[in-house]
């Protein structure tokens, strides 16, 4: 029998430590080892036995959780999942969640809590059961939400037309998931402000996406936004499909823009790089560079390979590099990618081609 995951729960609120481990103790692959109130309590505890994950809240007293977090990570990495209310004010908290390596996300309302909490139970444990998994040495990831499986079908229907046969704009469509936070950094703070149009999926939740790309926007000399329906695609600029809604490239005479509709999940995923993808592989074709980086799953594989097969240059992350190396995994293993590559060579993939 394969060994149980250990988790330590921390958070202030007794009704979420109590409604936690019940509901994760149902799980017959997890074990709840403790749950303390804060930090220091925690720290306490983790003195005697270290957990495989913490789940962990962010406003607590004595230590805040992302000062927590950012000391395990310092002292032992350790896989972490954030669940925490989610506001609008929030948002950048959350981000700064990520950016010190939580895993993944679990938003909590501050009304129904507890019916909440038990309504998500398969989605918290495999939150967990996922950062369990993750490569805590390039930690900063993504919730993972649990989904009828359904293909690009649902929002796009495959098949060819619409791409020039060339065009002096190029664009770059990106997908990623865990770990992606960091790897989109990584990537857009290292390319020059004059570089090809760039699309992103990154799967996060709704009201995340515009805190995550106005952070990078501060931190890149290219424009970082999220994206709104009929924004432009244009070099120098990226655009970050918004949480909760799909964003397909369109093409108006010679130019790009992009359509953020909504629409069913899609592996498990909203927005999702399948649907980006496939749209691209349609409008741009030969003129499109696609790229795949880390995240888990396997959504992206298959737009992918229909970019590749549409003549457009494919890369995929290699494995050393990704946090999980699951979707890159998988369009490798259909034949999607043209070039496996580390994270650092992804920046001169896209100025160069």
């Amino acid at each position: 029998m394969s060994k149980k995951i250990n988790v330590l729960i921390v958070d202030d609120s007794a009704v979420v430590r109590q409604v936690l481990t019940a509901m994760l103790e149902e799980d017959p692959a997890i074990h709840v080892m403790g749950a303390a109130a804060d930090p220091i309590f925690a720290m306490e505890r983790m003195r005697r036995e270290w957990p495989d994950v913490i789940v962990l809240d962010v406003e607590m007293p004595r230590m805040d959780g992302i000062s927590f977090l950012r000391k395990i990570m310092a002292e032992r990495p350790t896989p972490v999942v954030i669940c925490s209310t989610l506001t609008e004010a929030g948002a950048e908290t959350t981000m700064q969640a990520l950016s010190a390596g939580a895993v993944s996300i679990v938003t909590k309302p501050k009304i129904g809590l507890k019916r909440f909490l038990q309504d998500s139970t398969s989605d918290i444990a495999g939150a967990v059961k996922a950062a369990a998994q993750a490569n805590v040495r390039r930690l900063a990831p993504q919730a993972q939400k649990v989904a009828p499986k359904l293909t690009a079908d649902a929002v796009l229907p495959p098949g060819h037309g619409g791409a020039l046969a060339q065009t002096t704009e190029r664009i770059v469509a990106i997908g990623t998931s865990t770990g992606g936070t960091q790897a989109l950094e990584a990537v857009l703070t290292a390319l020059p402000r004059v570089c090809p149009g760039i699309v992103i999926v990154q799967h996060m939740p709704e009201k995340f996406t515009a805190a995550f790309a106005e952070r990078l926007n501060g931190l890149s000399r290219i424009e970082v936004r999220e994206a709104q329906n009929n924004d432009r695609v244009m070099p120098g600029r990226a655009l970050i499909a918004p949480g909760g809604k799909h964003m397909l490239l369109k093409r108006s005479g010679a130019q790009y823009f992009v359509e953020v509709v909504d629409g069913p999940l899609v592996n498990r995923h909203r927005p999702s790089v399948d649907v980006l993808f496939r749209s691209v592989a349609k409008v741009a074709g030969k003129n499109a560079v696609g790229i795949i980086m880390t995240g888990m799953g396997d959504d992206g594989a298959a737009g992918l390979l229909e970019m590749r097969n549409a003549r457009a240059y494919t890369v995929a992350q290699d494995e050393a590099t990704c946090v999980v190396f699951g979707m890159p995994k998988e369009a490798i293993k259909r034949g999607a990618a043209e070039k496996i590559l580390p994270l650092q060579a992804i920046p001169g993939v896209i100025v160069n081609g």
